[in-house]
């Protein structure tokens, strides 16, 4: 999640917060459309994320999506570990993209993050009002456990418990302090009766829920930290999941598009007619930047797109390339100001760079839509299903209310799938205005590498002066590109003068989030320097963090403990070096060690990772791992192959084969994860992983070889 979109939730609140009572009862009837839209008779919906059934099953709805990173189990777990509930019971359902439904717990997350406590002044109706009014309902910066969990479903399932109680206690006839709650049941022990959640449901939705109920001490807890079979899992395997790729429905016709291959060209011209020539092609659309065609099947559509020869302008970006989007970079860090000299000390200057980056998931896009009547119903797989929902009508040019959508599975984001990145949001609604049937457009993977939404194209200057104890002194970083990172380009060093400048360029290609966002280069660039620095200070590269990091802080255990665990400084064979890096980002700090050397052609070959989290409490310890290794192989696949680069204007790569991502041989053999439980507030998982990879990478290989990367891929720039 951005900055400029994080600093408009905390303007909403505050604008907001005049209105508490009239955002109370718009959030209550909100939340009143939702369990309509979700509960049937009989039924108990508390808040419109718990729903309970009369036969005990506990429905949770998810605003957050779960596209591979098993979130829905560990929101699961953590809503039936403050309910009490029987797990065998527990259902999870994505929930639908209507205003009732957007993701309150992200705001106060959020809004808590950056206002230094506001969110507990924040009533949930007031979040709701405010998450509602962007819309959003998104699933990024690695908060579905963090926040939604947290803020949402431990909350609720806590609220809803207390409810239970207290209509138990009244059909019991007795003080709610003598019940207690296990296996979805409300016990009495004195009189050893019970009552079933499913026959309290009803009734116990009806009663004031509790806006801030104690949640349990982590020593009580029976689900939160376990790790289950996963619920996704099985439709995965035996292929009843459905992804936006498998969207099938009556009369439907597959379109696919060809794009100006230079960003902001426009459609000149076409000729329709060899299209029209083709078997089952059925009509080609012209759009501003693109031209559709539409045919029976896939490969009706892609060949008549291959007949086509459009003509595209090139939105005067023409002369646009990777060198010269570099060249302007420096030059705008040049005018950054020069450190001084430290007396008795060391200067030390570097600059790196980093290029832009494709999120390369698996799955290309795919979305369908039927205009009919004036109402537009679509499918598809997006990060944010609300906005997704906005972004259509307006497309469309209906109300809101006129949308339907429906939220696929996804097949990968990496933030790529933020539907104000997606032009295919668009495309498919002007697409199916123009058409009478049902129609899911494809973006081929050529249109899906070379235009994308990258992480930007990153040129930095990083100076900094060492005193006469070889400790830092000052430091300072000029860095040109699109978006202000300097919450990502610090360090956790404890540094006397430390400043970060940021120099604002912007080139034709849109910059969108990625994995861990700007923590994915900056890390690169700072645990680059601080290893340098630490060389050009005589010292070893660990004991030289370990200097400059507080005693008994969190960021210093972490790296103690990567260090303990790598074994660092006993010997490893000729040719063979270990890195260490430390970055904290989406309030998780992970320290990651790497083994590497080179392959006899150069090519970076790692032999082992060892990685150190905190990130505070572990909901489900199997699928925590899983993210951390995800985030680490990531890291490492963007470093050693992965590069966007532009030549007169248009993006170079158009697949797999010249955008090689990291090869399963390719991956370390050995990885191994460990957790530190510091007690501190719960942080994300999904992303931290990866900042640590590059750099502990470029470390290790520059023990291995004396040479320093500053530029990524790495590829064989450490070959001799």
């Amino acid at each position: 999640m951005g900055v400029k979109r994080r600093n408009f939730l905390i303007g909403a609140a505050v604008v907001a917060g005049a209105g508490v009572f009239g955002s109370i009862w718009a959030d209550g009837s909100a939340r009143s459309k939702a369990i309509a839209a979700t509960v049937k008779p009989g039924e108990g919906g508390f808040n419109a994320w718990i729903k309970i059934a009369p036969d005990d099953t506990v429905t949770v709805y998810s605003p957050t999506i779960d596209f591979g990173q098993g979130s829905h189990t560990a929101l699961a777990q953590m809503a039936a570990e403050e309910l009490d509930a029987d797990w065998t019971k527990i259902r999870v359902e994505q929930a639908p993209p209507i205003p009732g439904f957007a993701n309150s717990g992200l705001v106060r997350g959020f809004v808590g993050e950056l206002s230094q406590g506001l969110s507990r002044h924040l009533p949930q109706s007031l979040a709701s009002l405010v998450a509602r009014s962007v819309p959003i309902q998104l699933t990024g910066g690695s908060s579905s456990i963090r926040f939604a969990g947290q803020n949402l479903m431990r909350k609720t399932g806590a609220a809803a418990r207390l409810a239970l109680i207290a209509e138990a206690a009244e059909r019991l006839a007795v003080p709610a302090a003598e019940l207690t709650t296990a296996y979805s049941k409300v016990i009495h022990a004195k009189s050893a009766r019970s009552l079933r959640y499913g026959e309290l449901a009803a009734a116990a939705a009806g009663r004031s829920l509790e806006a801030d109920p104690p949640l349990k001490a982590e020593k009580d807890f029976r689900h939160i930290g376990q790790s289950p079979a996963r619920f996704d899992i099985p439709g995965k395997v035996d292929g009843t999941a459905q992804f936006g790729m498998d969207v099938a429905l009556p009369e439907m016709r597959v379109a696919t598009v060809m794009m100006a291959p230079v960003r902001d060209g426009k459609l000149l011209s076409v000729d329709e007619k060899p299209a029209l020539a083709v078997p089952g092609v059925e009509r080609v659309i012209k759009l501003d930047e693109a031209v559709v065609v539409v045919a029976k099947g896939y490969w009706q559509a892609s060949k008549g797109l291959a007949a086509l020869s459009p003509q595209f302008s090139d939105g005067g970006h023409g002369a646009l390339s990777s060198a010269s989007i570099f060249a302007a970079q420096d030059k705008l860090n040049a005018e950054g100001k020069a450190l001084a000299q430290p007396a008795g000390g060391k200067f030390v200057t570097a600059d790196y760079k980093a290029p832009f980056l494709h999120q390369a998931m698996m799955e290309p896009f795919a979305m369908t839509a039927h205009y009919k009547n004036g109402k537009l119903e679509a499918w598809g797989g997006l990060q944010d299903p609300l906005a997704t929902r906005g972004q259509l009508a307006k497309a469309a040019g209906i109300d809101s209310e006129d949308v339907t959508f429906h939220q696929m599975i996804m097949g990968g984001g990496f933030g790529r799938r933020f539907p104000q990145y997606c032009q295919i949001v668009e495309q498919v609604a002007a697409v199916a205005k123009q058409v009478p049937w049902p129609v899911k457009l494809i973006w081929s993977r050529e249109q899906e590498v070379s235009h994308g939404a990258y992480r930007p194209q990153v040129a930095i200057r990083l100076q900094a002066g060492l005193g006469a104890d070889g400790r830092l002194a000052a430091w300072a970083s000029d860095y040109a590109q699109d978006g202000d990172a300097r919450s990502d380009a610090t360090v956790p060093y404890a540094i006397p003068s430390f400043e970060a400048r940021h120099h604002k360029y912007i080139s034709n290609q849109v910059d969108a989030y990625f994995r861990s966002v700007n923590s994915s280069q900056h890390g690169f660039f700072n645990e680059s320097f601080i290893d340098e620095l630490a060389h050009a200070a005589g010292k070893d590269p660990y004991q030289f963090r370990r200097e400059h990091l507080p005693a008994g802080g969190r960021h210093l255990k972490v790296l103690d403990e990567a260090a303990r665990l790598a074994r660092w400084g006993t010997p490893l064979p000729q040719g063979t070096g270990r890195g260490i890096a430390l970055t904290e980002n989406f309030g998780t700090i992970v320290a990651e060690v790497i083994e590497a050397r080179l392959r006899d052609d150069g090519y970076p070959q790692v032999l082992k990772a060892t990685a150190v989290v905190d990130c505070g409490m572990v909901v489900n310890p199997r699928n925590a791992e899983a993210q951390i290794m995800g985030g680490l192989i990531m890291g490492l696949s963007t470093a050693i192959g992965e590069e966007i680069t532009l030549d007169k204007g248009a993006v170079v790569q158009t697949n797999f084969g010249d955008y090689p991502l990291l090869r399963l041989a390719e991956a370390p053999p050995e990885i191994s994860v460990h957790f530190i439980n510091s007690g501190a507030k719960i942080g994300g998982l999904g992303e931290p992983g990866l900042p640590p990879a590059a750099p502990a990478l470029a470390n290790a290989l520059f023990v291995a070889t004396g040479k320093r990367v500053r530029q990524l891929p790495i590829r064989d720039q450490a070959k001799a």
